[in-house]
């Protein structure tokens, strides 16, 4: 298979999952809570939160990426900012896939050989990130309570 054909292939899979995964987000209801939009997918409460009383680290999420399909990016900031980020990340992503599939100029390539010798500071830049969003939604929660 020549190597334009397998990054179109990679890149509509990619792109096709992340389609699935924004209109799922487009289809819930975000809670008013600030979390557990996820139950509407038939999953159980966080056992984080139901264990702790505090919430977990991604606490939020599924709401915020709902809030951002929506088109409400300050409600979506505001409840849950380390998820925002990666919802954008995540459409940039989309993006990056689409353009490969339309035009193969090896995209992947070139962002795995600029993130590469980054790998480690990108990685625990993330973690960094997730740590404040966490910190940041519990003192959310502690402050306003529970329903946010």
């Amino acid at each position: 298979m020549r190597r334009a054909t397998r990054a179109r292939l990679v890149s509509a899979g990619l792109a096709l999952a992340i389609l699935c995964v924004f209109s799922l987000a487009a289809l819930l209801e975000p809670s008013s809570h600030g979390h557990g939009t996820h139950t509407q997918l038939g999953l159980g409460t966080c056992s984080f939160l139901a264990l702790t009383g505090q919430p977990c680290p991604m606490c939020g999420a599924t709401t915020t990426w709902t809030l951002l399909a929506h088109f409400r990016p300050i409600a979506a900031l505001r409840n849950q900012p380390f998820a925002a980020l990666l919802f954008t990340i995540t459409a940039g992503v989309f993006g990056v896939a689409i353009s490969e599939v339309l035009d193969p100029r090896e995209r992947w390539s070139r962002l795995a050989a600029w993130l590469g010798p980054r790998e480690g500071r990108v990685a625990a830049g993330f973690l960094a990130l997730m740590a404040l969003g966490w910190v940041y939604k519990a003192v959310l929660m502690g402050i306003v309570g529970k329903d946010l």
